[in-house]
């Protein structure tokens, strides 16, 4: 991995997602008692940040082996990703998600044309199913994270960002990402790296399910005991990838944990002060970034909203909850 594959990658995508805001509030400098900056994915295509790696890495595939078609494993934000990328270039696209995936997330994924697997996350390895499913049926696995090409999608939110933050004058910050398998943080990690030094990505986690955060204390790859448990499905891993984690270790800050209610209140203060939609895993770096401000220097702090697929019940119930 290195910056020129991101680069590649930002020409690639280019026209077929969005260059997401960089949002600033009163109301969320009031509650952080600094100033907040928000990378709004939510607004991206499909909902997600995912739809950067998505696009990138199946834009990278030579054609004969594109046209065969993909598979990919998803608890939503992934699966749409590619299953969008898929659409766009005319292939199958078949993509294996948890059961209890939130609804939204599933028919949003088959929406967009894709067959869509389901399994038991606790009982069945999602691994095997779709090495399974990819033999069979001569499909090129596109894994969520652990994958060069997707890491280099996601990486142009760094690139984003960098720019974006120069032109607030901030050019000295932590960046708190939404982490799961850490795609999303090594790339940003990278893009910082090269073209806004002084900007510092640190991974953020669900409480319960923070491998990166223990992995980077310890210096090996630490395993989360379950896979499910938090509200938060759509950062949830088992552990830091292969790829991802050398590149975290190497230049992200330590990683922060927020709880399932600071993950909800943050959700409340950005539809409040913000008017964005976000689910779950995607608000845990605002949460970060809002409640503990103790585990964050400087006047100023950039959080990456991730996604905003979350089902309309849920967030009914979430917004009428009392702070």
């Amino acid at each position: 991995m290195n910056i020129d594959m991101i680069r590649a990658a930002a020409r690639r995508i280019e026209g077929h997602v969005h260059h997401t805001p960089l949002l600033s509030s009163y109301g969320l400098d009031a509650i952080a008692g600094r100033k907040v900056l928000v990378k709004a994915e939510a607004l991206q295509i499909t909902g997600s940040f995912k739809a950067r790696g998505g696009w990138a890495a199946v834009s990278a595939l030579p054609a004969e082996i594109r046209q065969r078609g993909v598979i990919a494993f998803s608890s939503g934000n992934h699966a749409q990703g590619v299953a969008r990328a898929a659409k766009e270039h005319g292939i199958s696209a078949v993509i294996v998600m948890p059961s209890d995936a939130p609804i939204a997330k599933i028919e949003g994924t088959k929406g967009l044309g894709a067959e869509v697997v389901l399994y038991d996350r606790v009982n069945e390895d999602r691994d095997t199913i779709g090495a399974q499913l990819a033999a069979e049926r001569g499909l090129t696995l596109i894994k969520p994270f652990d994958e060069p090409e997707v890491i280099a999608g996601q990486g142009t939110v760094g690139l984003e960002i960098a720019a974006q933050a120069a032109e607030y004058g901030v050019t000295e910050a932590d960046v708190l990402v939404c982490c799961g398998g850490g795609g999303l943080t090594s790339g940003i990690a990278l893009a910082l790296e090269a073209e806004a030094p002084g900007l510092r990505a640190r991974p953020v986690e669900p409480a319960g399910f923070d491998d990166v955060a223990r992995s980077l204390i310890s210096g090996q790859i630490e395993r989360n005991a379950s896979a499910s448990g938090s509200i938060c499905d759509a950062v949830i891993t088992i552990s830091p990838g292969q790829l991802t984690f050398p590149i975290m270790q190497r230049l992200c800050g330590p990683g922060l944990v927020v709880t399932d209610a600071e993950a909800r209140a943050a959700m409340r203060a950005a539809f409040r002060h913000l008017r964005v939609v976000l689910e779950p895993g995607g608000a845990v770096a605002l949460a970060a970034a809002l409640f503990h401000p103790e585990t964050v220097g400087g006047p100023a702090v950039i959080a990456v909203a991730s996604g905003g697929n979350v089902d309309p019940g849920l967030f009914a119930d979430v917004l009428a909850e009392k702070d």
